[in-house]
């Protein structure tokens, strides 16, 4: 299938700033700056999930509405529409192809909440067709498309968030602050981690046909032409390299794009991998469900590890990041942050090296604030405001794809920043987008 013509504008070259104070974002009110008459008019790209659950954080505030939703599922489309109209007291229109509903252009901005192997197309297009943007995390499903989609944020003048929320958090930001205030001493270690107690094995199911209503042909888009699998579709194409990089890239961009933040850190000099399907060795899925990855930057390791089945993640957390310093361990996650100090004897008596802060629990809703700040910055027509750009997401994402090439590698991967390769062949293939079925790459 072809792209439809693509509508070309005159454009000035703008760049999120990936190092964007959080704070300064959300202390401002949001709604200060909107206007009664000020309306956003969105479509979402991909209903069943994320992507319906950041329609219903951005109705949430005034004068946004819903207007067109574009899936390739019929249920979902009738399911969505009519919850649409209940909140707001209209249907909005449907599309099965999204590129008929970018033609609409009483449409200010479009929310993609489809698989990852979408992202690039749908954003890409979405600008070019003069839409703001609003894409799921992870920003796409390979590095080569990261990149694509970098620049496309650079050349159109757009704004476009990436739904990495944890950045709109206040109580991430106040742990980001507390890292960056040196109290804990150097900081030689970033543990990040993922322990998903609530996985269970994917069971082997034999291949079927397509679900009425369901356009699998324009689901698979760029992937791979096979045989309709219902342990494919909808939520777990998560696990399947086709169409995303399992908890790697759908739990990694959050956790590690805190942790890059918070040490000013980009792209790390060296990635090695280890890990396998431990738990459920025969189950349906492809992507490890057990993986340690480190990642050496220039004064310090970060070590990301992920598996399913298990909730007994570090400090007794699921899910988090913890800075590791001389004086004392910064654990931050969705229940808030802490400090745990480290301590030596002096004089027969034993001194803690920096003061204790017990939990500091969450304010508010990072993912309604998230929305908010999105809005802001299309009412204000600027990009510096955005709490996550495409190039944060760009890092965090490419980041993420590093730790499963070195897993599919097995190799200990050296990264050239200059060249943006691994100036290895067998890595830098798989830094490369493949697509499929008359798809190509766009070209920005």
């Amino acid at each position: 299938m072809s792209n439809i013509p693509r509508r070309k504008f005159l454009q000035q070259t703008t760049l999120a700033a990936a190092g964007l104070s959080l704070s300064g974002s959300l202390l401002a009110n949001p709604m200060s700056i909107f206007s009664a008459n000020d309306r956003v008019n969105f479509g979402v790209i991909g209903c069943k999930g994320m992507g319906w659950a950041n329609m219903q954080a951005h109705l949430k505030l005034p004068n946004v509405n819903c207007i067109a939703l574009a899936d390739i599922d019929q249920r979902v489309l009738d399911e969505r529409s009519a919850q649409v109209k209940e909140i707001s007291g209209k249907a909005p229109k449907q599309y099965k192809d999204y590129r008929k509903m970018l033609e609409n252009k009483d449409i200010d901005a479009v929310i993609i909440g489809t698989p990852d192997h979408w992202h690039c197309l749908n954003m890409v297009d979405a600008l070019q067709a003069d839409k703001h943007v609003y894409v799921e995390k992870p920003l796409a499903n390979s590095i080569e498309e990261c990149n694509v989609m970098l620049d496309a944020g650079k050349k159109y003048d757009k704004m476009v968030q990436v739904g990495q929320w944890q950045r709109s958090g206040k109580h991430y930001d106040d742990a980001i602050n507390y890292v960056q205030s040196g109290e804990l001493g150097q900081i030689r270690l970033v543990k990040c981690w993922a322990y998903q107690g609530w996985m269970n094995p994917v069971p082997v199911k034999p291949n079927s046909t397509p679900p009425e209503g369901v356009d699998y042909k324009m689901w698979l888009g760029p992937a791979p032409e096979r045989p309709f699998n219902e342990n494919r579709f909808h939520f777990n194409f998560r696990w399947f390299w086709d169409y995303a990089g399992g908890l790697m890239t759908d739990w990694g961009v959050h956790e590690i794009d805190i942790a890059l933040y918070a040490m000013g850190a980009k792209a790390p000099k060296s990635i090695l991998a280890s890990g396998g399907k431990f738990a459920y060795p025969n189950d349906a899925s492809e992507t490890p469900d057990t993986l340690q990855t480190v990642y050496e930057f220039e004064d310090f390791n970060l070590l990301w590890e992920h598996a399913t089945g298990i909730d007994g993640g570090n400090y007794g957390r699921p899910e988090g990041i913890a800075f590791i310093g001389n004086n004392g361990t910064l654990v931050v996650n969705r229940n808030g942050w802490e400090v745990i100090p480290e301590g030596e004897n002096k004089n027969d008596k034993w001194v803690t090296k920096t003061k204790r802060i017990d939990l500091v629990s969450p304010e508010g809703n990072a993912l309604e604030n998230h929305a908010k700040n999105f809005v802001s910055a299309i009412r204000a027509n600027d990009s510096s405001k955005l709490n996550c750009g495409v190039e944060t997401g760009s890092i965090a994402a490419i980041t993420a794809h590093m730790g499963n090439i070195a897993y599919k590698t097995g190799k200990k991967l050296y990264w050239n920043a200059e060249s943006g390769s691994f100036e290895d062949a067998e890595a830098d293939a798989l830094v490369k987008a493949n697509y499929h079925n008359g798809w190509k790459l766009p070209k920005v």
